[in-house]
């Protein structure tokens, strides 16, 4: 199995930035995909980023992108999402997610999950 756990959510005001992070441990080898999904209150989880385990180009849903960066480290077990100005409806909790089969924005794809971490962004 692969193990995940993200860190890095907080409180932060409208405009501002925050640096999530993912560390990935176990068969990582296996995934063919690695990214970071959200899910607010009362709605469904959502697509945010991802990149492919071979891959160099991330993916970001339309909502993030320009504000999103996906990045990680060269030994692709350790992803990091910068999120620059905030908005009130980036708030949910984040999971760092891994899949062993494509396509790279089909939640339904995703069989490892981490626990999330809390993000708030206030006005």
């Amino acid at each position: 199995q692969v193990q995940l756990e993200e860190s890095g959510g907080a409180l932060v005001q409208t405009g501002g930035s925050l640096r999530l992070s993912c560390v990935a441990s176990g068969r990582a080898w296996s995934v063919y995909a690695m990214g970071w999904f959200r899910q607010a209150p009362g709605k469904e989880r959502e697509f945010v980023t991802a990149i492919r385990w071979t891959g160099d180009t991330a993916v970001y849903s339309e909502t993030v992108e320009g504000r999103f960066t996906l990045s990680r480290d060269s030994s692709k077990t350790r992803l990091y999402l910068e999120m620059n100005n905030l908005k009130p409806e980036d708030t949910a909790v984040y999971y760092c997610a891994a899949s062993r089969v494509g396509p790279v924005t089909s939640l339904v794809r995703y069989e490892y999950w981490g626990q999330g971490t809390q993000v708030t962004v206030s006005s």
